[in-house]
C-alpha cells in the first residue's frame, strides 16, 4: 500500500511538472522593407527605432525578418540587445537580403542553424526556377531555460515566378521533414508573395502537418487581414500573403497583424504577424 502511494504522488507530481513547463511565447515575422535611399519620406534611419519599439511594446521574444540587409540587423540587434542568425541571400555570407531569426537570448539558446537557397543548388547562392533573383531560407533549431526545443524556419518567397514560389514551397516541406525528428516542433514563418488561393500556399497546408496560425488561433484574430500595406496610408490592405504555420503539438492561443504606426507612417510597407504560441 505505501509502495502504491508513492508510485500515486510521484505520478501526481510528473503531471503537475507537465503542466508547469508547458511555455507560451510571443513569436512574429516581420518583413522590414530593405533599407533603400530612395524610399524617400520612410527611411530606414526614421522607421528603425518605431520597428524596434514595436518588437519591445508586443513582447516578441523570437521573429523572422525579410529583406534586412546588414546594417539593418545590425541596428535591431544593438537596438533590442537579442542576437540573429541568418546568411546574405547574395553570398551565403554578409551580401545582400537576409531571411534573419532574431531571438532574445535570456529566453533561447540557440542549438544550431543554417542556411539554404530556394532553388534547385539549395547549398549554393542561387536562382532558382523562374525566380526573378536569389532567394533564401534561414532555419535554426532553440532550446528554452526550461528544456523547451524547437526548430524555426524563416523565408521569403519570390514575387514574380509563380514555378518558384511553389517550388520553394515543396522544397521547403522536404528540409523540414529531412531536418526535423517526429517528435520535435516547428514553425515555418515567412513573406511567400502569396494569397492562400495560391498552389504555393496550399502545398503546405494540404500536407496537413503545417497549419495556418490564422486559422486556428484561439483568440479572434486582431487587425486587419491584409499584411501588405506598401507604406498606404489612405488604405487598409486586405492581402495576407505574411504567414506564421506551425507543427500540431503548438496551440496558437492569439494572432494580431500590427498596424502600429508613428505620424501616420508605418515602420515598414508590411505589417508583423505576431502569434502567441503554448508549447
Amino acid at each position: 500500500m505505501k509502495y502504491l502511494t508513492t508510485i500515486l504522488i510521484t505520478s501526481l507530481f510528473l503531471i503537475s511538472s507537465q503542466e508547469i513547463v508547458a511555455q507560451e511565447f510571443n513569436i512574429a515575422t516581420y518583413n522590414i522593407r530593405f533599407d533603400n535611399p530612395g524610399d524617400e519620406g520612410n527611411l530606414w534611419k526614421d522607421r528603425a527605432p518605431h520597428l524596434a519599439s514595436i518588437i519591445t511594446f508586443h513582447d516578441i521574444a523570437l521573429f523572422g525578418t525579410q529583406e534586412g540587409l546588414l546594417n539593418q540587423l545590425e541596428d535591431l540587434e544593438n537596438m533590442l540587445g537579442y542576437t540573429f542568425v541568418g546568411s546574405g541571400r547574395d553570398d551565403g555570407k554578409k551580401g545582400g537580403e537576409h531571411s534573419a531569426i532574431f531571438y532574445d537570448p535570456s529566453k533561447f539558446e540557440l542549438l544550431e542553424s543554417g542556411d539554404f537557397w530556394l532553388s534547385e543548388t539549395p547549398d549554393i547562392p542561387s536562382i532558382g526556377w523562374d525566380a526573378a533573383m536569389n532567394r533564401i531560407c534561414t532555419y535554426a533549431r532553440f532550446k528554452s531555460p526550461e528544456g523547451l526545443s524547437f526548430w524555426v524556419f524563416n523565408a521569403h518567397y519570390d514575387h514574380v515566378g509563380q514555378e518558384a514560389r511553389k517550388e520553394s514551397s515543396k522544397l521547403i516541406m522536404k528540409k523540414i521533414t529531412e531536418q526535423v525528428q517526429e517528435n520535435e516542433q516547428v514553425i515555418f514563418m515567412g513573406d511567400l508573395n502569396v494569397t492562400p488561393e495560391n498552389e504555393a500556399y496550399k502545398t503546405i497546408t494540404d500536407a496537413g502537418w503545417l497549419l495556418d496560425s490564422y486559422k486556428i488561433t484561439k483568440s479572434k484574430a486582431h487587425g486587419p487581414e491584409g499584411t501588405f500595406n506598401a507604406y498606404n496610408w489612405d488604405m487598409m490592405p486586405d492581402r495576407r500573403i505574411d504567414y506564421v504555420f506551425v507543427s500540431k503539438g503548438i496551440s496558437v492561443e492569439k494572432y494580431g497583424v500590427l498596424s502600429d504606426n508613428y505620424g501616420k507612417k508605418y515602420p515598414s510597407d508590411h505589417f508583423a504577424v505576431l502569434t502567441r504560441l503554448k508549447f
